[in-house]
């Protein structure tokens, strides 16, 4: 594979010299399988649409693409606490993307902060190879980064760590304490994702059921829909799963990703039924939500939603 370096942007960083700085690599993992279960023409437009999501993520956190290589991607923040909610939203982001041909997306992110030096809109330098380590040492769905970056975050992101082991790095004369970040895990990195995003989102997502509303917006960012008791909106049709559909806002849209066995129903007003088995579909106007039952059977339940901006 050949790398691809991409135009300097007039964004940060780095603006040349050496400078304390976020690296981070983010490949997708087992892309060979991909070409041949999926054939050369579908995985690439399949991973293309993966780089996508990667390239306008570092934009939001005000970072750089660097280059691609082959199907990865190095980019530059202004600061570890960029670099850690970036690869998060990386994750979160490739996750949601639709299955196809009952294949799954995943990436694997690595990333460490210090000091680079920058010629020709390239960087390099101990921090860059620290970085592609840690990348080396993630699987699909993880995140890697150094004990030194983790020191440098904020607590909140701190906590969201956990030291797994110790591996010596070429060049260093000692051994690498190696952190995974617990992204799943923690409803604060979403929250923290948010908040550092270009621009706060004023929408709002209305959901109503059996008497009870609820809605979802800078307060409250996600709600689980199912006929397990703990579910935001308990749903008492027999065909619904416990844990049959989530809800979750990202930036200024909101994404119901089916869970179910039966699948997921959404009537947006206007538009044609769309049926999610294992898959997500942006939310938009108002319409209805229904579990496991087309809307041409009328006995099943349904949570009535409403967006507003």
């Amino acid at each position: 594979m050949t790398d691809s370096v991409e135009k300097t942007q007039p964004i940060e960083p780095p603006a040349g010299g050496d400078r304390n700085v976020a690296v981070l690599f983010a490949d997708i993992a087992g892309s060979t399988k991909l070409y041949e279960i999926l054939g050369d023409a579908q995985a690439k437009v399949l991973i293309d649409e993966a780089l996508a999501a990667l390239r306008a993520i570092t934009e939001r956190y005000r970072g750089r693409v660097v280059k691609t290589i082959g199907d990865e991607v190095m980019c530059v923040f202004a600061n570890a606490e960029r670099g850690f909610l970036a690869a998060t939203d990386m994750q979160n982001s490739v996750n949601a993307l639709p299955v196809v041909t009952n294949t799954k997306r995943m990436i694997r992110v690595g990333f460490h902060a210090g000091p680079v030096i920058e010629e020709n809109g390239d960087v390099f330098g101990d921090t860059v190879n620290v970085a592609a380590r840690m990348a080396g040492l993630a699987k699909g769905m993880q995140i890697m980064t150094s004990g030194s970056t983790v020191e440098t975050l904020p607590p909140a992101l701190r906590d969201a760590t956990r030291a797994i082991a110790t591996v010596a790095v070429k060049g260093k004369a000692d051994d690498m304490t190696v952190c995974e970040v617990l992204w799943q895990d923690s409803e604060d990195l979403t929250m923290a994702a948010n908040s550092l995003g270009a621009g706060e989102s004023s929408a709002e997502l209305v959901l109503r059921h059996a008497g009870r509303e609820i809605i979802l917006g800078a307060g409250k960012t996600s709600a689980m829909l199912g006929r397990d008791p703990g579910s935001d909106l308990v749903i008492s049709d027999a065909k619904a799963s416990r844990h049959h559909a989530r809800i979750e806002k990202r930036r200024d849209k909101f994404f119901i990703s089916d869970q179910s066995t039966n699948g997921t129903y959404v009537i947006i007003a206007g538009e044609q039924e769309i049926v999610l088995r294992r898959e997500e579909v942006t939310l938009r106007g108002s319409g209805s939500i229904l579990f496991g039952r087309s809307r041409a059977d009328p006995s099943g339940d349904s949570v009535e939603f409403a967006v507003r901006n």
